[in-house]
């Protein structure tokens, strides 16, 4: 009998859940490192709005952007892939016209797609009448809008911006004028009211340019940090107006009472870049990858289907976002560009896994192939090369780094203990397996995904 009434209940849930697609909401923040958020127990920062968020859905402890720097890790969750595989090296790289993205797949699944914010994938400046760089206006004749690349709406722009922005609406300059991260919030809500109303399922891209420098916040942020510096207020004040931001979303999805069918996904794009109290205290930062560099803060709310809020320590990535998002819509992508380096996360919101079936990726891709690179196979991370980080200078009377290093970041997370030494077969398997993966990446860079995808 206890065996039927759970079946019966698993039905009916699954009937709830797949009743209607559900609405997709993805918010990412400029330059938000893993130790600045009130959950992660900053100390002087105020996050109300990710607190409350991250004790209502799953909080990804061990959340990983694909790369180091924003247009990389833009390009990953646009796609699911890895950005090396199309030459998404470094800020301002373009994203390849070919890619499919995941508004592309959900538009053709007939989903209302929405872009509202930083874009950075176009390659680029946008309009240079408009406002000092950075953050102009994506233009009407880029190649690589938005509005190119899968979305029907968008207001966005072509890097960070702050304060009183331009930003390109359909590619159209306008003046904007308050915070950044209100004014992508405003123009993000009057699309996701707008296909409420309509009773039509959406994904709305929310990129906020904070807290990115140059930090310039509302006297009315700055005023709870009044005791701190003057930078410290601004940047705190910035990440204030994003939790502000993220409050809004959430009240309004409720208000229109789309809330329990909406998967609704928060992270950052890189580690921090503001010091050790950004990062959390990890090696490294923004443009490395050591931990500093790439951990990040991420929540996943979806009350329809994560129906207890929990904290998952199973390592995840920007690369899943892609993936999870056509399992859970049921989109199905027309001739997938393979491979994709991301998983579906759904079985680990279900509570079916705590486990992680690929290990993830990481390479600052260098001209020549090499640079620095790693691989975390939970719970190992490995690093090659890692004296080859791109722009790295050696410190004066800094020890000589070994060309290989392997670290236990569960329970040495700022990875403090080289044990390469004490695990010869782990490192000899893990280093085969990332240089395969390196070399499927040059394989991809030379076109060959897209001519597999048109089947010639």
């Amino acid at each position: 009998m206890k065996t039927l009434i759970l079946l019966l209940a698993s039905f009916i849930l699954s009937h709830a859940i797949f009743a209607a697609p559900p609405n997709v909401v993805l918010v990412m923040a400029d330059d938000q490192g893993w130790g600045d958020t009130g959950y992660n127990g900053h100390p002087d920062l105020k996050t109300p709005n990710l607190d409350a968020l991250a004790k209502s859905g799953v909080r990804l402890n061990r959340f990983y952007t694909a790369h180091f720097n924003c247009s990389p890790t833009r390009a990953s969750v646009m796609t699911g892939r890895h950005p090396d595989r199309m030459g998404t090296f470094n800020p301002g790289a373009p994203i390849r016209a070919e890619e499919l993205t995941v508004a592309k797949v959900l538009q053709a699944a007939g989903y209302a797609t929405g872009h509202f914010g930083k874009w950075h994938l176009n390659g680029k400046n946008g309009d240079k009448n408009t406002t000092d760089m950075p953050g102009r206006a994506i233009l009407t004749s880029d190649p690589l809008s938005p509005g190119k690349m899968g979305f029907d709406e968008w207001v966005s722009a072509d890097n960070f911006f702050d304060l009183d922005p331009v930003l390109g609406r359909q590619g159209v300059p306008e003046k904007f004028h308050g915070d950044s991260s209100d004014v992508t919030t405003d123009e993000a809500l009057k699309f996701i009211k707008k296909q409420a109303a309509a009773g039509k399922p959406f994904l709305s891209v929310v990129w906020f340019g904070s807290p990115h420098v140059p930090h310039i916040a509302l006297p009315a942020d700055k005023a709870p940090y009044s005791g701190l510096s003057e930078e410290e207020q601004n940047y705190y004040g910035e990440i204030t107006a994003v939790d502000r931001s993220v409050g809004r979303l959430r009240a309004a999805l409720r208000e229109l009472k789309v809330a329990d069918n909406t998967i609704f996904w928060y992270n950052s794009d890189n580690g921090g870049h503001a010091g050790p109290k950004s990062t959390g205290h990890l090696r490294g930062e923004k443009g490395t990858l050591w931990e500093g560099g790439l951990r990040v803060p991420a929540v996943v709310e979806w009350p329809a289907r994560i129906t207890q809020p929990f904290v998952s320590e199973t390592p995840c990535s920007t690369l899943d976002i892609y993936p999870t998002v056509l399992a859970a819509t049921g989109a199905v992508a027309q001739q997938q560009i393979q491979p994709l380096d991301g998983i579906s996360l759904l079985p680990l919101f279900d509570r079916q896994t705590e486990t992680r079936s690929k290990a993830i990726p990481f390479w600052a891709h260098g001209r020549d192939g090499g640079g620095h690179a790693a691989l975390l196979e939970w719970p190992y991370k490995l690093h090659t090369n890692p004296a080859g980080a791109r722009g790295r200078k050696k410190k004066k009377d800094e020890a000589v780094l070994p060309t290989v290093l392997l670290y236990d970041v569960s329970k040495d997370p700022k990875e403090t203990t080289d044990l390469a030494a004490q695990e010869p077969e782990r490192v000899a398997k893990m280093t085969a397996e990332l240089n395969a993966w390196k070399a499927s990446v040059e394989k991809s860079l030379t076109g060959t995904d897209y001519v597999q995808r048109a089947g010639r």
